[in-house]
């Protein structure tokens, strides 16, 4: 090891330790939220034992928490700036201290990874290291006014107040005002910044409300009977799908911060970033739910049970189906279908047989594209298996001949369906269907190509409303559609 050059060393006597904070400072997020949702995840039935723990105390509840949950902590979205300033204070010989009021365990395994502390202080025993209890420990551990100190929040202003240097992580300008007023002198603010629009409506997917413009299939299967007062309730069925959608996202999206933050593009997610606390996305959930329900006052209680199945069957899905092998692309298109029935019940059309078998088919083509195209990305990761899936890499030859065979079995579903006798009824032009199947077949076997071909980087459905020629291929449905509906 080098020599640490006299001036260095002249420069670190002139300067106290630095003391870093570690939730919302060191890093983006909060471990304790996040380790009571990795607790959910891996044991629901925990979540019964919290209310007892958290009345023993928060340290108690923080080591109960710390000897069941292990995060992988070289994923952790850790703050660039902070580490920035910790390899500064490295290099000029300073001390260096992790100040958390998170378990010891916890704050050992992070200094460990990092390699950036001389020293931890953490919450263990019966003592909470948080706000007051961590002034005391730092006052005399360096002495009073012998460190600087880097937080992020007013539980800091304690440490702050008997510090000899605030440094404010937060976009709060109130804050970074109470902690001069505390300390004397801020002389650092580093870089941190709140959730803007893009990233809640990122957190929410609402791109993906695409998906549910499936309601309004039964509506427009059915164009002769559809009224105006069935397509305002296939419209209010809409937007009850996608507050009920969007509050799954925001759960699915919150017990797969672990998974997301091994994958390339996932790992961006605002939750798995740190952009959103998780504590935000927790809440946000009842409250889409809430709203999701007022809606369902104004239509049938079919659609209810519908919209309840759905939530069910994702709430299923999220927690432990979609690592179970073939069972998770099965969800995805029992899930999609289900739309459709949703719709149904809330325009009062009746789908057919036809719809139906069509839906599942070609809904499992699309899921079983999704996960051939997420395996994929964990193959040009040279990683063996996908994380938080039950696949493998050698999966992938498998995936395909399911997609394909689905996507083929749809269109002989439509096919058949066009010599159907009802179809003659409700077509009298039906000559101009029979262009559909070619169309389909291009559609099908062109998706399967991009996501072979690794071109595929969202879900299918979504990929297709941004791709000019998917778009091309609907339209010329729909003018098939139209002429053989003898409308035109």
């Amino acid at each position: 090891m080098s020599a640490v050059p006299a001036a260095a060393v002249d420069a670190a006597h002139a300067q106290p330790p630095l003391c870093i904070d570690c939730d919302g400072t060191l890093l983006h997020t909060d471990l304790l939220h996040e380790a009571v949702l990795l607790l959910v995840k891996q044991s629901p039935r925990s979540l019964l034992s919290l209310p007892a723990w958290l009345a023993q105390g928060k340290a108690f509840l923080k080591a109960r928490l710390a000897e069941r949950v292990r995060f992988d902590w070289a994923s952790l979205p850790y703050r660039e700036s902070v580490l920035e300033l910790l390899r500064t204070a490295r290099a000029e010989g300073r001390r260096t201290v992790l100040a958390t009021a998170s378990p010891k365990p916890w704050a050992e395994a992070i200094a460990a990874h990092l390699g950036l502390f001389d020293d931890v202080v953490a919450t263990e025993g019966s003592v909470n290291l948080s706000g007051a209890h961590k002034a005391d420990r730092l006052a005399a551990l360096l002495g009073e006014h012998g460190f600087d100190y880097a937080g992020n929040d007013r539980a800091d202003l304690p440490v702050w107040r008997r510090a000899h240097r605030a440094i404010v992580v937060s976009p709060s300008a109130r804050l970074v005002r109470r902690a001069q007023a505390v300390c004397g002198g801020v002389p650092l603010t580093l870089a941190a910044r709140r959730p803007g629009l893009l990233d809640i409506t990122r957190a929410l997917r609402l791109h993906q409300w695409l998906k549910n413009l499936l309601v309004l299939v039964p509506l427009a299967a059915g164009y002769h009977t559809a009224t105006p007062q069935r397509l305002a309730d296939g419209v209010v069925a809409f937007f009850a799908f996608g507050l009920c959608a969007s509050a799954v996202y925001l759960l699915n999206d919150l017990l797969d911060l672990d998974a997301d933050r091994l994958h390339v593009r996932k790992r961006l997610r605002p939750f798995a970033a740190g952009v959103i606390p998780v504590w935000q996305g927790a809440a946000g959930i009842p409250l889409l739910l809430a709203l999701a329900a007022s809606l369902c006052l104004a239509l049938p209680a079919g659609f209810s049970l519908a919209l309840g199945a759905y939530f069910a069957m994702t709430l299923a899905y999220s927690v432990r189906l979609k690592r179970q092998v073939i069972v998770d692309v099965l969800m995805l298109a029992g899930l999609y279908t289900l739309r459709i029935i949703a719709g149904a019940a809330a325009t009062g059309v009746q789908p057919s047989f036809w719809l139906l078998a069509f839906s599942m088919f070609i809904f499992l083509s699309i899921a079983t594209v999704k996960r051939y195209s997420e395996l994929l990305v964990t193959l040009q990761q040279s990683r063996r298996a996908a994380a938080g899936r039950g696949y493998t890499i050698a999966d992938l030859p498998v995936l395909m001949s399911l997609g394909v065979s689905a996507g083929m079995a749809a269109v002989t579903v439509f096919a058949l369906y066009i010599h159907a006798p009802q179809t003659q009824a409700l077509y009298p032009n039906e000559v101009w269907l029979w262009a559909l199947p070619p169309l389909l077949l291009y559609w099908v076997c062109r998706l399967w190509m991009k996501a072979h071909r690794g071109e595929v980087d969202d879900d299918p459905l979504v990929f297709a409303v941004r791709d000019r020629q998917s778009l091309v291929v609907a339209a010329l449905i729909a003018l098939g559609l139209l002429f053989a509906s003898g409308r035109w």
